[in-house]
């Protein structure tokens, strides 16, 4: 006998949700809705924007994005929309979170508010970055991918070495520890060119 495990896609847009690098927010819905919109998966019609009730704590996606906000979503700025749309993501409450380049457009306070939120959402997080430093500081496992393999797996300190950041990106880094957290920081600058044997 054949048993399906396949979920519906209610059941696994409450098990998954997941926030691609571009996202295009060209239609006429304030914060508020866009925000809403993540609690559909657990709602039998649609909830409406989200409102304070009570005496609850304030979940984590009203921290992310202004939700009271009357704007139109689709006139924001390009860093205000990402956090509107990581907003509506936490709303999802979802068990695994999936995020790509999610700093983009996002000024530096920005990015660090944004991703320890999302460290400090209790979500097993998947997330594409860039940015090494950002790495370093808020994921606990790395894979470095090069040419669509992963080449290295493992904690940030065991992974961001100076010779595979040569081998891979091409650049000499110099290791620092974090003057608060210890995490390992990288400080880069070009490989000094290489000139072939005569």
């Amino acid at each position: 006998m054949r048993t399906s495990h396949a979920l519906s896609a209610r059941e696994g847009a409450r098990r998954l949700a997941a926030l691609p690098q571009e996202v295009v927010t060209e239609f006429d819905f304030t914060v508020a809705e866009v925000v809403a919109m993540g609690r559909l998966p657990h709602q039998r019609s649609w909830p409406g924007p989200p409102t304070r009730t009570g005496r609850r704590a304030r979940p984590p996606w009203r921290r992310s994005a202004p939700v009271t906000s009357p704007a139109v979503a689709s006139s924001l700025s390009g860093g205000e929309k990402q956090r509107v749309l990581i907003a509506r993501a936490l709303a999802q409450q979802p068990r695994v979170l999936v995020l790509d380049e999610p700093t983009n457009h996002l000024d530096i306070a920005q990015q660090l508010d944004v991703l320890a939120l999302v460290r400090g959402s209790g979500l097993t997080v998947l997330t594409a970055l860039h940015d090494l430093n950002l790495a370093a500081l808020h994921c606990d496992l790395l894979h470095v991918i090069d040419s669509g393999r992963i080449v290295a797996s493992g904690s940030p300190h065991d992974v961001l070495t100076p010779e595979l950041l040569a081998e891979v990106f091409g650049v000499r880094a110099h290791r620092v520890p974090h003057p608060e957290s210890g995490a390992v920081q990288l400080l880069f600058d070009r490989l000094p060119p290489t000139h072939p044997a005569s």
